[in-house]
């Protein structure tokens, strides 16, 4: 968490946990343990960054608006959607973000797919299909200012992101583009990635390490669609995104070459 003028920016805690319980410690608990020291201190706003995880995934076409009925489908998400219920059930100003994939420098999730598009090739799961919203962290940056600051935003919830939607196969295309490199694309079907995703999380509880990529990370990777429509937000707050996805990449890439991590 950090605090500028008043406004606490808080991003609960654990995108990968050994289970439900623990994700629910962090995100749930932890968060509710800055808001009662955020009552404590009379903060006047209060900004949660959650994720689109626990909305839900959105229609096939249809970005979701950050009012819908929440319908998160991991442990995760479920744990994020805890933590806003905590903010929510505040005495403080509050406002939720949710934002969808972030990339761009400093960022290693992102990283590992580049590492492979290195290599020509890059795994998506299901046929490629799905389509997906994303944020440059330069752009959510700003984003989170905007909505920490303006009047409009108090209660409510919004997703950051830019009005682009990809599919997931375009996404590997784009990193790939961006490297100056052909790729090819491997689609991952259901069976096959369950199976997948089972041998990374065993493998990651032997050596003790956390991974995002669990059986229950399924749930999400075989989804139609995760988008969200940051409109809300750019009506409310004047925020605009910088990067689209070919920017965003081609900013990022150059981040990862210049730090020496590609």
């Amino acid at each position: 968490a950090t605090r500028d003028q008043s406004v606490i920016f808080h991003v609960a805690g654990a995108i990968a946990a050994w289970g439900e319980t623990d994700f629910l410690r962090a995100n749930r608990d932890g968060t509710r343990n800055l808001v009662t020291a955020a009552e404590a201190s009379g903060s006047a706003r209060f900004v949660l960054i959650s994720s689109l995880a626990a909305g839900g995934p959105s229609p096939r076409g249809l970005p979701l608006q950050g009012n819908e009925s929440p319908r998160p489908v991991t442990a995760y998400g479920r744990s994020k959607l805890e933590a806003e219920r905590v903010v929510q059930e505040s005495r403080l100003p509050w406002t939720i973000i949710r934002p969808p994939m972030v990339y761009g420098p400093r960022d290693r999730e992102v990283l590992k797919l580049f590492r492979l598009v290195r290599y020509g090739i890059a795994p998506v799961f299901g046929d490629g299909a799905q389509e997906l919203s994303a944020v440059h962290g330069a752009d959510l940056a700003t984003a989170l200012v905007a909505a920490g600051t303006a009047s409009a935003t108090v209660k409510r919830t919004y997703n950051a992101c830019h009005p682009e939607v990809f599919t997931s196969a375009e996404f590997a295309q784009g990193i790939a583009a961006a490297m100056g490199r052909s790729v090819r694309v491997v689609r991952v079907p259901r069976i096959a990635g369950r199976a997948l995703l089972s041998v990374t999380e065993s493998a990651a509880r032997v050596s003790g390490r956390l991974t995002i990529l669990t059986v229950d990370k399924a749930n999400e990777f075989f989804q139609p669609a995760w988008t969200g429509d940051p409109s809300p937000l750019i009506r409310d707050t004047g925020w605009r995104p910088v990067y689209d996805l070919r920017t965003g990449l081609a900013h990022t890439y150059q981040w990862y070459r210049n730090a020496g991590w590609l």
